[in-house]
């Protein structure tokens, strides 16, 4: 599923047109991006917890030449769902 198909779907449940979807869609994309900038964890109650996590340095090895590489640590963002998020998918796909 597309950021468009997101849009359609949203826009035909809720009468809004598309325009206004997607600027709603992309001011939603947009905050949770501004927030995870600032190192905020954003919880969306049945959906999930967004939040920033340190992996420390580490390192690796280049499989084509067995070389050993220096990953630096580095901050990434996470999406850990709910239970009820994990229950519905479950339940939907068995």
């Amino acid at each position: 599923m597309t950021k468009a198909d997101i849009v359609d779907v949203i826009s035909s449940s809720t009468g809004l047109t598309k325009v206004e979807t997607e600027a709603v869609v992309n001011g939603f994309m947009d905050t949770v991006i501004d927030a995870m900038k600032r190192g905020e964890n954003i919880e969306l109650r049945g959906f999930g917890t967004f939040k920033v996590v340190k992996r420390a340095q580490r390192v690796a090895r280049n499989p084509k030449t067995n070389e050993e590489v220096i990953v630096p640590e580095q901050f990434v963002p996470q999406l850990k769902v709910s239970k009820d998020f994990k229950e519905q998918v479950n339940e939907a796909n068995s």
